[in-house]
Order: C-alpha cells, then sequence, then structure tokens
C-alpha cells in the first residue's frame, strides 16, 4: 500500500507526540467497534499502523472485511486530527519490523511482542484537520 498523504506541519507534529489515538474498524454485522491504540504514522508511506495481536477483535474486523475501511482519531483538548482510509492486516515480518521500529520511535519504547503480532495497516486518503 503506497498512499501519500500531505499533512500540514502541525498537524504532523501533532500525530508525532506520543500519544493514543482511538480506532474504529468494522464488526461483520456493520457496527461499529472503537478502541483506544498506540499508533503512528508514516508520511512517506501515507500509512498509519498499529501492531496488535491476530486475534484482537480489531484485527478480525479488518481481515473480515477485505478492503474495508478504518479510522484512527488523535485528541487532545479542543485539537484532534482523524485519518481514514483502507485497511489491510498483515502477519509478513518486515512489515511488522517496520511497524515496531515506528512504534518505538514516537512512543520511546520497544512495543510488546506477543508470538502473534501482526501490523493493521491503513492507506490514508482523507484526513479532518482540527489542529490548524
Amino acid at each position: 500500500m503506497t498512499n501519500i498523504v500531505k499533512l500540514t506541519r502541525r498537524a504532523e507534529t501533532f500525530v508525532s507526540d506520543a500519544q493514543v489515538g482511538v480506532l474504529t474498524t468494522l464488526r461483520p454485522d456493520g457496527t461499529p467497534h472503537s478502541v483506544p491504540v498506540c499508533f503512528t504514522f508514516d508520511p512517506g508511506a501515507g500509512l498509519v499502523r498499529v501492531l496488535t495481536r491476530a486475534a484482537s477483535r480489531k484485527a478480525r474486523n479488518v481481515i473480515e472485511s477485505p478492503g474495508g475501511r478504518a479510522t484512527i482519531c488523535q485528541v487532545a483538548g479542543p485539537k484532534f486530527l482523524s485519518m481514514e482510509g483502507t485497511a489491510e492486516v498483515s502477519g509478513e515480518r518486515a512489515r511488522v519490523e517496520e511497524g515496531a521500529r515506528w512504534y518505538a520511535k514516537r512512543y520511546a519504547y520497544a512495543p510488546p511482542s506477543p508470538p502473534d503480532r501482526v501490523v493493521i495497516e491503513i492507506a490514508v486518503d482523507r484526513v479532518l484537520d482540527g489542529i490548524s
């Protein structure tokens, strides 16, 4: 997935701070599933990455809805940034390790490493910027 999304400088700074966001995926019945997560945004690739376990509800939602959409939203007081796009789950080692590198860079510590770790990648194509 390569999708270049341009954020304002203020939005890039906001989304690089060590904050938690809320990930929303859709359950098989179409209802939203929203959970707080640590996440990263790679502006060069236009990808949001969320590391999780393969058996998690959020990963299963994406797996069970190929080509489905997901949203991540980070809020701090009146400021927010919401990024939406097509989601995909990968257990491919290189992609999971890339997610872990970005995670360590943003949060300044290594992410958990369960044996069934996967990465949810969202190819961002829509941004709602409540910062600038």
